[in-house]
């Protein structure tokens, strides 16, 4: 159990607090932030999905540097991603901040990447996250995070950034998907 192992382990106890701040009326009142008036709890809770957010590329940085990949972060890390990018997502329908078939989609790609890369992995081929892959993580995280803090500051100017972004995310998360599965047709088509 290496380091970034343990980071990865982190990420993933941090899954359940963070809900835990986004879910519960802990009744701590209110806070106004650039241009936002939000629950202090729903603060906390974004605070945690960053810092949680931010672990990935921490616990990444740290294998390949010190050369500690492991098969088993192989396995954890991109599960840990997944989990705590979908339990946003998830909060954010129940908040009202996104609509449900477009959390619907985001998350059916994320089962459907996995399963093509657990098949060609079977046939002893290796997926790799292509730049597309890389976007859509990217452009999915700031959607989350502006809407988890109510777009603080572009609330200010009225411009609705964590939606815009959430579609955004959407383009690439569909283009992306559409991408690995074809790049990886004819693996896919041979498999047995």
């Amino acid at each position: 159990m290496n380091i970034p192992n343990q980071i990865t382990i982190s990420r993933i106890l941090l899954i359940p607090i963070f809900m835990a701040f986004m879910l519960i009326d802990f009744g701590w009142g209110e806070i106004s932030l650039l241009g936002t008036t939000l629950p202090v709890a729903h603060l906390i809770g974004a605070l945690i999905f960053i810092f949680a957010s931010a672990t990935d590329w921490v616990d990444g940085y740290y294998a390949r540097k010190y050369n500690l990949v492991t098969t088993f972060g192989k396995f954890l890390d991109p599960l840990a991603d997944k989990l705590l990018v979908s339990a946003a997502l998830i909060i954010l329908v129940e908040l009202g901040f996104a609509p449900a078939w477009v959390v619907i989609v985001i998350i059916s790609r994320e089962f459907a990447v996995t399963g093509l890369r657990l098949v060609l992995a079977g046939e002893g081929e290796v997926v790799a996250a292509g730049n597309l892959g890389k976007i859509k993580t990217v452009t999915q995280l700031i959607a989350i995070i502006s809407l988890l803090l109510y777009n603080m500051v572009f609330a200010l100017v009225g411009i609705p950034f964590g939606e815009i972004m959430l579609y955004i995310a959407l383009l690439f998360t569909v283009w992306s998907g559409w991408d690995y599965f074809y790049a990886n047709r004819k693996g896919l088509m041979t498999s047995k």
